[in-house]
């Protein structure tokens, strides 16, 4: 079970205590942000595209959309969004659970620039009824396979 895998990942970084478990889904960002008790755009939502044949996870505020042509612009290709049986197989991860955490190590994460707004952010914990509560340095710490911020949606700045 994935979120076995990232209450593991967090018990050996010493944070699994901070996951949060709800008795509702939390798979959307909208009802997410109602378990948690936020507001949608502080909800951390880990996309999982294919590059060149690869998983990569990018996380975004809530109120983030993928703006294509920045997308394009950072990595060399269209936006395509991996479907639920890729994401479950090549992330491990189901869709609603999906997270920076706890990944295969072929698998990149990229962070967007919309979450450095808030001083904390809620993204999944490995099941569509989890979160944990991270500020942006903590999230860019525990990702899995970090590798840099990205400027990569739209629509968040007129929140």
């Amino acid at each position: 079970m994935s979120i076995e895998k990232v209450r593991a990942y967090f018990q050996e970084l010493g944070i699994a205590e901070r996951i949060r478990e709800f008795e509702l889904s939390s798979a959307t960002v909208e009802l997410a942000a109602v378990a948690v008790g936020v507001e949608g755009a502080r909800i951390a939502k880990s996309l999982s595209f294919k590059v060149e044949d690869k998983p990569v996870v990018v996380v975004v505020a809530g109120d983030a959309k993928i703006d294509n042509s920045k997308y394009k612009a950072q990595f060399h290709t269209k936006a395509k969004m991996l479907t639920h049986e890729e994401a479950h197989s090549l992330l491990g991860h189901d869709v609603g659970g999906v997270c920076s955490f706890a990944l295969p190590e072929d698998v990149k994460v990229y962070l967007d620039v919309s979450l450095k707004r808030f001083a904390t952010v809620f993204p999944a914990a490995g099941s569509d009824n989890s979160a944990i509560e991270l500020t942006c340095e903590e999230l860019e710490k525990y990702s899995s396979n970090f590798q840099q911020w990205v400027d990569v949606c739209k629509a968040w700045q007129e929140s």
